[in-house]
């Protein structure tokens, strides 16, 4: 989990394998497969976070946890949480509940689920040329 504010990318990124994490087994399978869009970064960086379980539940103790270096550092993306437990519950309503009923302190506005790199594969806006062109010499 990462906090923060929100700044529109048009990326997305599809999970390719279970992601490491403190929800069930059962719970993090279903994300495979899914694509969740991007709000803060279109690549990976390094993130400060807090286990879902273990972590602290309050905003406030986890910036305190932060000050106090007591958070991990993960490298991956962030997803926004709701609109991510959303897409989650059209795939798997029964993983979708748990967070909902496990760690809603981590399903709301302005909150970020963060999916380890290599779990991820980037996709590309379509319709988006991103080729680089020149203007033609007069």
């Amino acid at each position: 989990m990462w906090w923060g504010y929100t700044r529109t990318t048009t990326q997305s990124v599809r999970i390719i394998a279970v992601p490491p994490g403190e929800a069930p087994l059962w719970v993090r399978e279903k994300w495979v497969g899914l694509t969740l869009p991007l709000t803060r970064f279109d690549s990976a960086r390094s993130f400060p976070t807090v286990g879902v379980l273990s972590g602290p539940r309050t905003l406030v103790a986890q910036l305190w946890a932060h000050v106090r270096r007591r958070t991990d550092r993960t490298y991956g993306f962030p997803v926004d949480a709701v609109r991510a437990v959303e897409i989650l519950d059209h795939a798997s309503p029964e993983a979708a509940a748990w967070w909902r009923e496990n760690a809603s302190e981590f399903v709301l506005p302005k909150r970020y689920l963060v999916f380890h790199a290599e779990v991820c594969e980037v996709l590309r806006p379509e319709g988006i040329d991103r080729s680089i062109s020149m203007p033609a010499k007069r």
